[in-house]
This record gives C-alpha cells, structure tokens and sequence, in this order.
C-alpha cells in the first residue's frame, strides 16, 4: 500500500467511493483499507498529519477519515484547514480518547461525525456509508472528480478555475467563475438573488441586488447565451436563475 505522494506517479482511477484514511497505525490502516476495498470502496492512506492536506488535493476523495494524534500534525489542525480549502467534503474523525472536550472540539472545527477507536472496520464502513447517504440527501456529496462538471460542449474545472466550451477556453472573472459554479453546481434548481449573494465572493449588495444580474449578463454574453440561441442560464420572473443543464 502507497502512503508517500511522492510515491505515486498518476492520479489514481476513478470508484463509486473514494476514501483518504489519515491514520498511524499502519496495522488499523491495512485492516480498514483491505476490509473497505472487498466493499468496493477504494481506499488511499496517509500516515502523517503535515502530508494529509497535500494528499486530500492529490487524491480528491469524496471523503476523509482522519486520526485525531497524527506525527506531524494534529487531525484538529488538518479539519480546520479542510473545512477552509474543502467546505463540502465528509470527515470522520477517529480517536482513542473519550474526552467530551475533544468530541465538542472536533465537531465545531467541522467533523461531520467524531468515533472512538478502536472500532471494528464493519461499524466504520456503516459510517462511512450513512454519512454519504446523509451528505447526498442534502445535495452535497461531492463525486469522485467533484471538482470537474461537464454539461455537453461545457467543462468547469474547479481545481484550474478553467471553463471551457466547444474546446475553446472562456476567459472569467473570478466573481464570474464562482457565479457559473455556483449556477452549475444546483443545475436544474432556481436560485434567488439573494442566495447567489450569500455564496458567491466578490459580490456586493447594492440595494437592487444589480450586481448578479450584471454578471449574469456578463456570463451569458460569454458563453454564447444570447437571443436566438438556446437559452442555458434561464430567468425564473420573480425567482432567480436556473442553470440548464441540457442545453450545452
């Protein structure tokens, strides 16, 4: 089993559930990854805390399961810094102590579900699999390359901050980058004005909420949807936007 990114030479291939165990115990970690694989679930383990956020960028799995006493760094630090660079991405965290400080402490720093160790591979697989049905009832598990969205002739890539449509690259502002990813992210479902406020950065309140409209125009003029094509990010009167999906 590979535990150093420097050892690894590609990007490993895409499953129905991509899991980073962050955990020392080399034993517990081989016994999880061995008994989650005949699961069909594709395991990846890191042993040191200072390489977990590095790994999470490398690996992009659609959830972590992360050791609370780490060399290197602690799995306080590592889900604060996910939860600033990942905000959607599900994490366990393991430990040994039965501290309730601790479990407080874990879960307000953005675990989304904090056991005690040790715990036998099958109840943490029960977890692993109630916390994704839990996270996809809600919208939000993020797929296996949930940094990439592709709608037809349309390619959003998170990770590069890269559009591109019919293969030529769309050049975006940032707010305008976080708008279409926002839009593309909830296709098929209306968002207000406000809550495009509420989620986009580097857009301000003006009284009138013109700022989304504008970039709104500004999005569609460069993507192509204007009058007399299709019409890909719709107007719902008195609602929002909606975001086509079909249409590209």
């Amino acid at each position: 089993m590979q535990t150093d990114i420097a050892e690894e030479t590609e990007a490993p291939a895409s499953a129905d559930l991509s899991v980073l165990l962050v955990e020392d115990d080399r034993r517990l970690a081989d016994l999880v990854a061995e008994y989650m694989s005949r699961h069909g679930i594709e395991v990846h383990c890191e042993t040191r805390g200072d390489r977990a956020c590095a790994r999470v960028s490398f690996v992009r799995p659609q959830l972590v399961i992360l050791d609370l006493m780490l060399p290197g760094k602690d799995g306080f630090a590592i889900c604060r810094e996910l939860r600033a660079s990942h905000p959607n991405l599900p994490i366990i965290m393991l430990t040994a102590r039965d501290e309730d400080f601790d479990r407080v402490l874990g879960l307000e720093l953005g675990a989304d579900n904090y056991l005690q160790k040790p715990i036998e591979p099958r109840v943490l697989l029960a977890h692993v699999r109630a916390l994704m049905r839990r996270v996809e009832s809600r919208g939000e598990a993020p797929a296996a390359n949930h940094e990439r969205l592709v709608f037809g002739a349309l390619t959003i890539d998170h990770a590069a901050r890269e559009v591109t449509l019919a293969g030529q690259r769309i050049e975006l502002s940032a707010s305008e980058f976080d708008l279409l990813w926002l839009l593309a992210r909830h296709a098929g479902q209306v968002l207000s004005r406000d809550e495009i406020l509420h989620h986009v950065r580097n857009l301000e309140y003006d009284g009138v909420n013109r700022s989304v409209d504008y970039r709104i125009f500004r999005l569609r003029r460069k993507l192509g949807d204007e009058n007399g094509g299709p019409e890909r990010i719709k107007t719902i009167r008195g609602a929002g936007y909606l975001f086509a999906a079909g249409s590209w």
